[in-house]
């Protein structure tokens, strides 16, 4: 393995021998403090309900992949939620906020989406029939899936003016709806309110005092229907675009501990139309503008609602379905993988991607089922990131960025590499910000114990029987071919590919000598696994 393995690297090195730029430099991972903390089911994939006559661009590409009308017995859909072992999917988008559901005393009509030249986004109400909420749970339970589930926060309420809405939140459909939900035993992990209605909203807006009276009464309405029950639902709110003065208002007039998650919604490349988005998605600059929002929030939360944690609840890169041919590919996962890791340093516990399937940026293809390459970022992730986020500088280039967090299920550290360099090939050595603080402060060591120090600032794979023996656990990625807008990804030389029988295919590192550099070939990403890394913050 370690011979093909070398082939690959110099076959993806090619570039940069061309183009004769070689950079050398350190990575550093502090493992004494925790800077953050995630949910162990950080990542998360949507599943919306945008119909199939949903169209952006003279394009139409969500097909039948609605909430109402997925096909839920297709193997591929299956096996891609199971691989996770316990992914989180939230229910919820644009049209969630015209859902009524088919229980109780409703009173109003209660039929399919269709298009309405007046309705909001171009649609009429739609109907959750109780048959099709039953399927839904026998999925969830079947694929081990955890569901937040995105309630109507419209309901009962009247237009005013442009897009304002007003009046209160009429619960009486909702509850039905909750009350059938633990009547059935089914399990709900939490309980969004509304989509998109924060600030000036998308389509609709509602001022935050009245969003945090109505949240009062669904808080209620949670404790009482989940009154002695082992695992209560979190309340999720508001599920839109952050707006500082809005969502200060909507913690003071909610209260203290009316909401459980602050969940905010994330389009930072813009409009999926947009010529641009490659060139955005491999721009370091334009990545790093998604931190503001972040920190920010991440201030009020501290400051307005210390009991609450931050969410992204909803993020596909471009907005309006996303980019065809770019939030497909794989240069998408520059972006995917860099707002992950971001995201993480900031205190954000979960980050749901628009969406699972459905639209351009679907983790899987809307008509096959066959995962994009993102899907098995967000797979690989999962798998190798544990929550606790540790702090890493590497001062190379703002090109290549860098994030590390404690290994998941193992001891050690695991390391996020991207390299949004298209020339520069980037030779790094992995070191211990506790060994070189030990380094700095002898001053009289001899050969020996200057090498013994030297050799613990990498990172051990394996059992100590010799130097010579230990690994470390590497995973690099690019695109097939080399094109960067491959829907195929490519896994230390191997094209990621359905097995025959529709199974992911396994996910196989390389083993490479703890002693050798690191080597990130441009426009690659690599996820690096250090066992044995001491990092007192890992436990």
């Amino acid at each position: 393995m370690e011979l093909c393995f070398g082939w690959f690297l110099l076959v993806a090195s090619i570039p940069a021998i061309f183009a004769q730029d070689i950079s050398h430099g350190s990575i550093v991972v502090d493992g004494t403090m925790t800077v953050a903390q995630t949910d162990d089911n950080f990542v998360c994939a949507t599943i919306d309900w945008w119909p199939h006559d949903k169209c952006n661009y003279d394009q139409c590409p969500w097909h039948y992949t609605s909430v109402m009308n997925l096909n839920l017995s297709h193997p591929f859909l299956a096996k891609a939620i199971q691989a996770f072992n316990r992914l989180r999917i939230r229910v919820g988008g644009s049209l969630q906020d015209q859902v009524l559901y088919d229980v109780g005393n409703l009173k109003s009509p209660c039929h399919p989406f269709q298009k309405m030249k007046d309705g909001l986004f171009g649609f009429s109400k739609g109907c959750l029939h109780m048959e099709r909420w039953d399927e839904l749970n026998r999925f969830f339970k079947e694929t081990g899936a955890m569901v937040t589930f995105g309630l109507n926060a419209l309901h009962g309420r009247h237009k005013i003016k442009r897009s304002l809405w007003g009046g209160d939140w009429d619960s009486s459909n909702a509850q039905d709806f909750m009350k059938y939900t633990v009547s059935k035993g089914y399990q709900i992990d939490s309980w969004e309110f509304g989509n998109e209605l924060s600030g000036n909203g998308i389509g609709a807006h509602v001022h935050a005092d009245q969003y945090g009276k109505d949240l009062v009464n669904l808080r209620r309405i949670i404790n009482e229907l989940y009154k002695g029950s082992q695992s209560k639902p979190s309340l999720v709110a508001p599920g839109g675009f952050y707006d500082e003065e809005w969502f200060v208002k909507l913690l003071q007039t909610s209260g203290f501990g009316v909401i459980d998650v602050m969940s905010h919604h994330m389009y930072n490349l813009g409009a999926g139309v947009d010529p641009k988005l490659v060139s955005k998605i491999l721009n370091p600059d334009h990545l790093n503008k998604a931190a503001y929002t972040f920190g920010n929030l991440t201030h009020i939360i501290r400051r307005h609602g210390p009991w609450t944690s931050a969410w992204v609840g909803e993020s596909g890169g471009a907005y309006n379905s996303g980019g065809a041919h770019v939030s497909n590919t794989f240069v998408n996962s520059f972006w995917y993988l860099d707002q992950l890791g971001m995201a993480s340093k900031y205190h954000t516990k979960v980050y749901c991607r628009q969406t699972l399937i459905g639209g351009n940026y679907g983790l899987l293809n809307a008509t096959t089922f066959v995962p994009n390459p993102d899907y098995y970022s967000g797979l690989l992730w999962h798998r190798l990131m544990g929550k606790v986020v540790l702090n890493v500088e590497s001062h190379a280039s703002p090109f290549l960025r860098s994030y590390a967090h404690c290994s998941k299920g193992r001891t050690g550290v695991t390391l996020l590499v991207i390299n949004l360099s298209n020339q520069t090939n980037f030779i790094m050595n992995a070191q211990n910000s506790i060994n070189l603080k030990l380094a700095a402060n002898e001053q009289n060591i001899s050969r020996d114990s200057f090498t013994h120090s030297l050799k613990k600032t990498f990172s051990w794979v394996g059992t100590k029987a010799s130097d010579d023996a230990l690994l470390r656990e590497e995973y690099h990625l690019t695109p097939k071919d080399g094109y960067l807008r491959s829907r195929t990804m490519v896994l230390n030389g191997i094209p990621l590919e359905l097995t025959s029988t529709g199974d992911i295919p396994s996910l196989n590192p390389v083993r490479v000598n703890v002693k050798s550099p690191i080597t990130i070939s441009p426009l690659s990403i690599a996820f690096i696994v250090l066992p044995n890394f001491e990092a007192p913050a890992c436990g």
